[in-house]
């Protein structure tokens, strides 16, 4: 029985043409039982409505939905997130029910910025700039608080000292300066000490030399140039070994002393010899930074030259431009230094 219906089944699949037997295509062929069963209606597809389909936020925030739980935890508000709160908006989704449709309402929130999280974020750091402007704008109108290593530098930036007097600098160093440097000298002796210490500062500093100006004194006698160009041999070594200053140091500032003495006859004093390469009136300079100030000048190396003519020993023009400073014979306070001021002043007593 079955045999016959499949021969059946054969004879109907091939039909004749112009008398040949022509061999009909599958899809003209009618089903057979087995494949009508295999067919079976797979459910249809829900509709998505395109609107929500196109929302970027991976989770929206429902403003308006309660939570799923009670369990579930609240949303956490961020800043910002009261400007983020925007009108729900219903969106129609269509839904299929047996070959009909009927419009279901749904609540959706539609934002402006997508991204609440990152929107949030942007909402935050602007505030924080804001504030920072309002900070930047009333600067040095309003009182801030300061760290105690900036409360003691307010007298320094009152005084406003030449700049190469900083909060490091050692108080025998800064009184130096505020009291003598600067100030004209015409005291003979004065004038030595000083001739000595700006030659013992040259591969040193000021405050090293500083340190150590009463052991000069000590040792040159008060710098006496009388008394000192009678040292001996053995007073000079005896220097050499109870104080430490170089043989060579020793040496010239005895010679010095020597001509010292010998400018003395000649000028009157060694006060009217170097102050004639003035005009006995200091030279008032207008700095406005330590930068500008030049190590030698053409009048220090003028007067060098005529030193060392003499017979004086480490007396190079910035050696010469150092002792015009420390003596006076020319103002190289900056003129944002109150110390410019005063010893100008001084210059024209």
């Amino acid at each position: 029985m079955c045999s016959s219906k499949s021969k059946n089944m054969n004879q109907e699949a091939i039909s004749q043409i112009n008398g040949r037997p022509v061999l009909q295509p599958k899809s003209n062929q009618f089903p057979t039982l087995d494949r009508r069963n295999s067919l079976k209606k797979s459910p249809p597809k829900p509709l998505i409505h395109p609107i929500a389909s196109k929302i970027a936020s991976p989770r929206p925030i429902s403003l308006n939905s309660p939570p799923l739980s009670p369990n579930s935890k609240p949303i956490r508000k961020l800043a910002g997130y009261e400007k983020l709160k925007q009108a729900a908006k219903p969106v129609k989704l269509s839904e299929s029910t047996d070959g009909g449709c009927r419009e279901v309402k749904s609540t959706v929130t539609v934002q402006k910025q997508p991204g609440s999280i990152a929107a949030a974020r942007r909402e935050e750091v602007a505030m924080k700039q804001e504030e920072r402007k309002k900070k930047i704008s009333h600067y040095g109108r309003v009182k801030s608080v300061k760290s105690n290593e900036k409360n003691l530098n307010v007298e320094h930036e009152k005084k406003k000292r030449c700049s190469f007097i900083t909060t490091s600098s050692d108080p025998i160093y800064v009184a130096y300066h505020d009291e003598e440097w600067g100030v004209p000298v015409h005291d003979d002796n004065l004038l030595f000490e000083l001739l000595v210490l700006t030659g013992a500062q040259v591969g040193s500093d000021w405050t090293s030399v500083l340190k150590r100006r009463n052991t000069f004194r000590e040792a040159f006698s008060g710098f006496e140039a009388e008394l000192v160009a009678e040292f001996s041999e053995k007073k000079i070594q005896s220097i050499v070994n109870d104080y430490g200053i170089g043989l060579s140091q020793v040496l010239a500032i005895v010679d010095n002393s020597k001509q010292i003495l010998k400018v003395k006859r000649d000028f009157g004093s060694f006060n009217k010899y170097i102050w004639g390469f003035m005009k006995h009136k200091p030279v008032i300079t207008k700095y406005t930074s330590c930068q500008k100030i030049p190590v030698k000048t053409s009048k220090s190396e003028t007067i060098s030259k005529d030193m060392v003519r003499r017979g004086f020993r480490f007396v190079g023009p910035t050696v010469l431009h150092s002792l015009m400073q420390a003596a006076g014979l020319t103002n190289d306070h900056l003129i944002t230094c109150p110390r410019h001021l005063e010893c100008t002043a001084k210059a024209a007593l």
